[in-house]
């Protein structure tokens, strides 16, 4: 059975995050808000809690999962990242954007794309994500909160307990925060791509989806 948290959306009790970081180091799965749709999470090594949030959300092993980072330092431990790659990532985080980066050693290769051996990364804006990431000193392993048989992420706490609470440990309801997916920047070549285009706008990144 799930535990449910309801947590300030701006000034979380430290308390719950602590209890929230405890039960992702013990290999719980947590659902949690961010600043594009709520998302489950993990912790980056457990591959238990991976492939149960496989189970969860229907998908396979070539389904691309996300780093969620706290800064861009943590970013630069994960992600080979170059100047230009850098000033672009320092315009648009924190923020609603996924960068496609080529993984570094300290992604397990199961998380990466099998031929490019890339990794998907993201700094959130919200602040109960931040403080759960500043908590837990570590990216979350996550995957956007959509359910195999539903056409938008789930948003709303209640409904995300009574469809999960006996497959995850934990929702850590902070009201909506949309349905929105993230954009999806492809910075592995020269010239930025938009792989995805959602909630992050493309204005502060200089480039143009075609």
């Amino acid at each position: 059975m799930a535990q449910f948290f309801s947590i300030h959306p701006q000034t979380p009790h430290l308390r719950l995050i602590r209890q929230a970081a405890d039960i992702i180091r013990k290999g719980g799965i947590v659902a949690y808000p961010t600043d594009s749709c709520y998302a489950l999470g993990c912790q980056i090594g457990n591959k238990e809690a991976l492939d149960r949030i496989r189970s969860i959300r229907k998908v396979d092993q070539h389904h691309n999962f996300t780093l969620v980072c706290r800064d861009l330092a943590e970013i630069a431990t994960y992600a080979k990242v170059d100047n230009a790659q850098y000033r672009l990532l320092k315009a648009a985080t924190p923020g609603s954007y996924t960068f496609i980066l080529i993984a570094s050693r300290e992604v397990p290769r199961r998380l990466q794309h099998p031929k490019r051996h890339t990794i998907g990364l993201r700094i959130p804006e919200h602040p109960v994500a931040q403080a759960l990431l500043t908590e837990l000193n570590e990216p979350i392993l996550s995957s956007t909160l959509m359910l195999p048989e539903d056409e938008f992420p789930l948003n709303d706490g209640e409904e995300i307990r009574q469809r999960l609470e006996h497959e995850i440990e934990l929702v850590m309801d902070a009201g909506s925060c949309g349905t929105n997916m993230t954009t999806v920047i492809d910075l592995t070549e020269a010239t930025p791509k938009v792989a995805r285009l959602g909630k992050g706008k493309l204005s502060p990144l200089g480039i143009t989806h075609e």
